[in-house]
């Protein structure tokens, strides 16, 4: 069984909205049944060394927009902390995911300055749409690294989010799902290939009680940052910081991507 933790990073709004946001980033972080114990065992020995060094309360949630951009949301013992402080634990917090054992992370970009999306709505399904097919291909490709079973499955675990729409989402993908795919002729066409791995409905975590959700926003951020960096996050070298995390990008998920990343694009 593959556990994935999904977190965002900008908004579904469209510019004519009034979005401040020209991206909407998906980032999903995949651990094997058999990862996850040793998995959180690394993030809790990290949450144990920042507490030592920058005496965070290892209970305090990591969340990296807002310890940038928003500080006063932030947990005390992150407030008290410098800007330059907060910078370096987001970092540091990349490095140690990037040497998470059997960890991939798959990231879906919609940019709003481009897409053909009519609304929010549209947005929010395509990413999310786009999040699920790949989890599904790369399961049943067995492209994920570590442990494999023949008959392998895999579990969602979102942010707190709309779970009415991302359980509808399943649904109808289990039902029909139609993907657009190359034929042998070279032509497009059209063929249903419903999702047959992806069990359950998606369970909806709280961030600050899951250590796994806090890294797959740390992945996020760093994804949009890395296109579109804030002012601070550029001239400090943030924009960089998603390239630590390469050893644990899923670059199966798209062979499209110019970065070479496997970013999925939409």
């Amino acid at each position: 069984m593959y556990l994935m933790y999904v977190d965002d990073s900008g908004d579904c709004g469209l510019p004519s909205d009034g979005s401040p946001s020209a991206l909407f980033c998906l980032s999903g972080l995949v651990v094997h049944e058999m990862r996850w114990k040793e998995t959180l065992d690394d993030l809790r020995a990290f949450r144990r060394w920042l507490y030592q060094k920058y005496k965070v309360n290892i209970e305090d949630e990591l969340h990296t927009a807002e310890m940038i951009s928003k500080p006063k949301k932030l947990a005390a013992s992150l407030q008290r902390l410098s800007k330059h402080q907060r910078l370096a634990i987001i970092r540091h917090f990349a490095d140690e995911i990037a040497k998470l054992s059997d960890v991939n992370i798959i990231n879906v970009v919609v940019d709003k300055r481009t897409t053909k999306a009519k609304d929010k709505d549209e947005v929010f399904r395509w990413a999310w749409y786009a999040m699920f097919q790949r989890f599904e291909n790369t399961i049943r490709y067995q492209n994920f690294p570590g442990p494999k079973n023949a008959d392998d499955r895999g579990l969602v675990f979102p942010d707190n989010t709309d779970g009415q729409k991302l359980r509808q989402f399943l649904l109808t993908m289990r039902q029909q799902n139609l993907l657009k795919v190359r034929h042998s002729t070279g032509a497009y066409i059209y063929e249903d290939k419903p999702i047959r791995v992806i069990v359950e409905d998606p369970v909806l975590r709280d961030s600050r009680e899951s250590y796994f959700i806090q890294a797959a926003d740390c992945a996020a951020f760093l994804l949009k940052q890395s296109i579109l960096p804030s002012s601070h996050m550029k001239r400090h070298g943030g924009n960089a910081y998603l390239q630590r995390l390469d050893p644990v990008l899923c670059k199966r998920a798209s062979d499209k991507d110019p970065t070479g990343r496997g970013i999925v694009w939409l």
